[in-house]
C-alpha cells in the first residue's frame, strides 16, 4: 500500500511517548522539518527511563536519560519536554495516567497529537513493550477526555476540543508519511544525543545512522521514492 502525504495544515503538536528515546526511533526528522516551518512541538514523556540501563542504578540513570532526552529534543528545535514520573517498565493504563495526559493536552492545546504506538506489535514486527501499549492507549483516550469538561472536572485547565489530527509513531499499520531527506541529519543527531544509552546498547554512531537510513528508505519504497518517516493516522 502506498503511503499518503501527512497533513501539515496545523501549527501546534504534542508528542506523547513512554520513555526517553521513543521519539527518536525514528520520529525526530519530521519534527525537525515541522519546527523549521515554525510549528510548535512539545514532548510529553511518561517516565524518565530509569530502568533502561542494566549496569546503572535507576536513581543514577534517571537524570542522565532526562538530560539526554532534553539534548535530543534541542537538536530538532523542541524546547519544551515534560516528564510524568511513571515507573519505567511498570507503567499501567489508568485513570490517573489519562488525567495527566488530558491536562497536558488542555494546557498545550495542540492541533496534532502524535502518540507512541499502542498496538501489540511494533513497527518492526516485534512484540511491543507494555509501557508503550499503556501510554499509547491512554494518550488516545485522553484526547477525548481533554475535550469533555465533565471528565476530570478537578483540572484547572479549560477543555480543549481543537485536536484535528491524531497519529501513531512506530505503528505496524502506517498510512501516511513525511518526507524528511533534508532533515535526516538532524534526526540522526537527535538520536545520537542519547550517547550514554546508545553506548550501553553497544550501538556505534555509524550503526545508528545506517539504521535510520534503512527506516527512511523503507518508507521511500511506499512513498514515491521519497525517504521519510511513516505514521498511522487515526
Amino acid at each position: 500500500m502506498n503511503l499518503i502525504e501527512f497533513p501539515e495544515d496545523w501549527h501546534s503538536a504534542l508528542v506523547i511517548v513512554a520513555h526517553p528515546d521513543d521519539v527518536e526511533y525514528p520520529g525526530a526528522a519530521p519534527i525537525a522539518r515541522w519546527t523549521a516551518q515554525g510549528k510548535e512541538v512539545v514532548y510529553l514523556i511518561a517516565s524518565r527511563g530509569e530502568a533502561g540501563m542494566d549496569g546503572m542504578l535507576p536513581e543514577d540513570a534517571k537524570m542522565l536519560r532526562v538530560n539526554e532526552q532534553i539534548a535530543a529534543a534541542t537538536e530538532v528545535g523542541v524546547s519544551v519536554v515534560e516528564f510524568l514520573d511513571h515507573p519505567d517498565g511498570m507503567i499501567e493504563y489508568s485513570l490517573g495516567l489519562r488525567r495527566e495526559i488530558a491536562a497536558a493536552i488542555r494546557r498545550h492545546r495542540p492541533e496534532l497529537v502524535v502518540i507512541g504506538n499502542h498496538r501489540e506489535l511494533s513497527g518492526n514486527g516485534m512484540l511491543n513493550m507494555a509501557d508503550h501499549r499503556a501510554v499509547g492507549q491512554a494518550g488516545i483516550d485522553a484526547v477525548r477526555d481533554a475535550a469533555n469538561r465533565w471528565v476530570f472536572r478537578d483540572l484547572a485547565e479549560e477543555p480543549w476540543s481543537g485536536v484535528r489530527y491524531m497519529a501513531l509513531l512506530g505503528s505496524p499499520d502506517n498510512t501516511h508519511a513525511v518526507e524528511t531527506e533534508e532533515w535526516f541529519d538532524a534526526g540522526v543527531r537527535s538520536l545520537l544525543a542519547h550517547s550514554a544509552y546508545l553506548e550501553h546498547l553497544g550501538a556505534t554512531p555509524e550503526e545508528v545512522e545506517a539504521m535510520l537510513r534503512k527506516f527512511s528508505m523503507d518508507v521511500a519504497s511506499q512513498f514515491g521514492g521519497r525517504p521519510g518517516v511513516a505514521f498511522e493516522m487515526l
